[in-house]
């Protein structure tokens, strides 16, 4: 039986995977948090995968306070940076697929069209700059590591921006909300069933190994901004709270926001065939779970 390694298992994208848990009997999880396993310690990761072994390791472990981070550089590199390089030490040492979940922030320009993988990064945040420095030690490390960069991630699980406008909304009939930053929002559960999907088909030889490698993009379908996000999670809600649109420049914050972060999926879609839900049908599955 093949072991999976998920790193981050107390987040919103971890606990998405243990949804997954009961559908997936082929395979053994091995769910970690900073309590079971310090990705940021070298003696630690290497005795956990001598010990344990996986065959596959999914890094949802990251620092994501984004305005924290400008003030907390040292943790922020610490998980971001640090964590990856030693888990894609380890993975190379036991020749095994390293997953390391990424961000749209590492973009920072308005190309006019979606970004594509192999588009220059411009990150302009702590957070950004850590999460692509990550990125590129860990591919530089280990052959067999696969980025996936994705955006405005939510779920019922843990913090986030849906749960955060539900909880606003109960107490305020309006709320001012940025509508200049464009992007698309990624249900958590999704993207932990495609990339369940995406070794799935590697084990069952649909898919060649070594597909499982170098920069893919996922998000949902769709564009919108986070003031229509906004609104339609209070529609979805039959919820009366309006939605007043502002500049980001109205709602400063210590970190810089990506004005455009849409990704184009074309590369995940075709190499895995995957077909991508619209993210306004994942918002209603996640709202009905939520109270």
């Amino acid at each position: 039986m093949k072991k999976i390694l998920i790193t981050g298992a107390a987040g919103q994208l971890g606990k998405e995977f243990q949804e997954l848990e009961a559908k997936y009997p082929q395979y053994q999880f091995l769910w970690t948090d900073v309590f079971e396993l310090d990705i940021t310690n070298p003696q630690f990761v290497a005795d956990y995968f001598r010990k344990n072994q996986p065959d596959y390791c999914i890094n949802c472990a990251a620092y994501t306070a984004v305005d924290k981070a400008e003030s907390n550089e040292e943790m922020a590199h610490k998980i971001n940076v640090i964590g990856p390089k030693e888990l894609a030490q380890s993975c190379l040492t036991r020749n095994i697929p390293l997953i390391q979940i990424s961000t749209d922030y590492v973009y920072h320009s308005d190309p006019g069209r979606p970004f594509k993988e192999e588009d220059e990064t411009n990150p302009q945040s702590v957070y950004a700059k850590t999460k692509l420095e990550g990125d590129q030690i860990a591919m530089a490390i280990s052959p067999m590591t696969m980025v996936i960069r994705t955006s405005w991630v939510y779920s019922s699980f843990a913090h986030n921006f849906v749960k955060t406008m539900l909880r606003l909304a109960a107490d305020r009939d309006k709320l001012t909300i940025v509508s200049d930053q464009v992007g698309t929002p990624t249900y958590a559960a999704d993207l932990a069933s495609a990339i369940m999907q995406m070794i799935d088909k590697v084990e069952k030889e649909e898919v060649p190994s070594i597909k499982l490698r170098g920069i893919y993009h996922y998000s949902n379908e769709g564009v919108t901004n986070w003031a229509e996000f906004a609104k339609e999670i209070f529609d979805q809600r039959n919820l009366k709270t309006e939605v007043v649109p502002i500049p980001t420049t109205d709602y400063p914050t210590p970190a810089k926001r990506p004005p455009y972060s849409v990704l184009d999926k074309s590369k995940i879609k075709k190499t895995f065939g995957l077909e991508i839900p619209e993210w306004q049908d994942s918002l209603k599955k996640c709202l009905e779970l939520l109270p």
